[in-house]
């Protein structure tokens, strides 16, 4: 399955007339350039489960840090620009492979 079309299921799975009031999912870029994703976790079955927090720095042209923040109520994660769907697929097994 395809990244999008998986975050696409999972966003949807958590949408329950409540949770997609206040919580989300947002990618955006950064100016130095890169990638920001943030995955609101807050009331989801991901909330209290253990992330081992992810550091690539390898220069400006590779890198990639994810983590949760918030107190763990969001997954954050950046990189540069070739990592957009080297972060979302960290969020992807991990998801995969705490449930």
């Amino acid at each position: 399955m395809k990244i999008l079309q998986w975050l696409s299921e999972w966003y949807a799975s958590q949408c329950d007339g409540g949770w997609e009031h206040s919580y989300g999912i947002t990618i955006d870029t950064l100016d130095n350039p890169g990638w920001m994703v943030n995955i609101d976790i807050y009331e989801t079955e991901m909330y209290d489960r253990p992330f081992e927090e992810i550091k690539i720095n390898n220069g400006d042209d590779d890198w990639m840090f994810c983590r949760l923040t918030n107190n763990g109520m969001i997954f954050d994660g950046a990189g540069d620009p070739s990592k957009l769907e080297d972060i979302l697929n960290v969020f992807k097994d991990w998801v995969e492979k705490t449930l």
